[in-house]
């Protein structure tokens, strides 16, 4: 088993000193990275695409690792400041999510607790609202994969498959064990990640004993009955998400909370609540956020010499210059200025601190 045989009883702390010397470690089964700049949050994922917005006024460091484990993925995440993170799975794998025992935040407008377990399919939106200090583990497979193991086991039977997007209340006990199963083992290959490139046994291994563990916290969920209060909070989360979908669709326009409440069908007072409830400001401030992300996704994508700061500014609405300079800084340490000159390169590896 080598290096990963006694991962089970290795401390439980990811190797920050490797991520801050080095911005990313990758060989072909794992990939760790340091997200620094919200705006690259999908790379080294590869499976997963991921828009992330950062809600937290301070300087953003989120980790992941990818860990390819023969046919299957695990991805460890956790952040330090709170963000809205919406994540769509690719086509042709199923994902289940387990959450540390200090996560907090939402997801679709409900609470996360550690006992709570997400499962979803390829091509729907989750949307997570995590607080500083969140972490969770996510295993990522295909349907195939399932049976097969499960015809192994003769536990064909057991199989569940999500339709969608599903939510269970899990035992607390065993999704305690799968994450930290999950945070072992990303912490294993952050240090040794030769061992998931080359060694075909502990591969195997370590892939049948994931399955298990996921399908022994797969046995003991049951589907929640939501209480008022959760359903206010889901229908909250809608509200957001079709007055954000507004704002992206209409760009270049000025914000009119008419219009957001016109496109959510919602009073002004109750899309005020919505927005402090899910992300904590404002429907303004948080949709003026969101577009500061869109420009600063431009800026970072240009090539030289083909758009300007003032072009992209306008086509997402800041039309007085001093007021957008100020905001953009505000949010990511630097000039919009300074973004287009540099390369994006040189953003994820030498951010600025505010």
């Amino acid at each position: 088993m080598g290096c990963l045989s006694n991962f089970r009883k290795t401390k439980m702390n990811i190797p920050r000193q490797r991520l801050e010397n080095t911005e990313r470690v990758s060989l072909p089964g794992v990939t760790a990275v340091e997200i620094r700049d919200p705006t690259n949050a999908d790379e080294g994922i590869g499976v997963i695409t991921r828009d992330l917005l950062q809600l937290g006024t301070k300087r953003l460091r989120a980790r992941q690792f990818v860990v390819r484990i023969k046919d299957s993925v695990l991805l460890f995440q956790t952040t330090n400041i709170r963000v809205r993170a919406r994540t769509e799975l690719r086509s042709g794998l199923l994902a289940y999510v387990v959450f540390g025992p200090r996560a907090r935040g939402t997801l679709n407008g409900l609470a996360i607790r550690p006992n709570l377990m997400l499962a979803a399919e390829s091509g729907i939106p989750v949307e997570f609202v995590a607080e500083a200090g969140y972490e969770s583990v996510t295993v990522l497979l295909s349907p195939a994969l399932l049976v097969s193991h499960l015809a192994r086991r003769q536990r064909k039977d057991n199989l569940r498959a999500p339709h969608g997007i599903e939510v269970f209340h899990a035992n607390e006990h065993h999704t305690r064990a799968l994450f930290d199963w999950g945070k072992r083992l990303a912490s294993t290959a952050g240090r040794h990640p030769e061992v998931f490139s080359d060694q075909r046994e502990t591969i195997l291994t370590a892939q049948d004993e994931l399955l298990e563990m996921l399908l022994t916290a797969l046995d003991a969920t049951t589907v929640p009955r939501l209480t008022p209060g959760e359903r206010t909070r889901q229908s909250y989360s809608r509200v957001v998400k079709l007055a954000e979908e507004y704002a992206l669709a209409h760009p270049a326009d000025r914000f009119y909370v008419k219009d957001l409440c016109v496109a959510a069908g919602v009073r002004e007072r109750t899309l005020q609540y919505a927005f402090q409830q899910v992300m904590g400001m404002s429907p303004v401030a948080y949709l003026t956020r969101l577009r500061l992300h869109r420009v600063r996704q431009a800026l970072r994508a240009a090539t030289h010499g083909s758009t300007t700061v003032s072009a992209q500014a306008l086509s997402w609405g800041f039309w007085h210059f001093g007021d957008f300079s100020r905001a953009y800084k505000d949010c990511f340490g630097e000039l919009p200025s300074e973004t287009l000159r540099r390369k994006p390169a040189e953003i994820n590896s030498n951010p600025k601190t505010k």
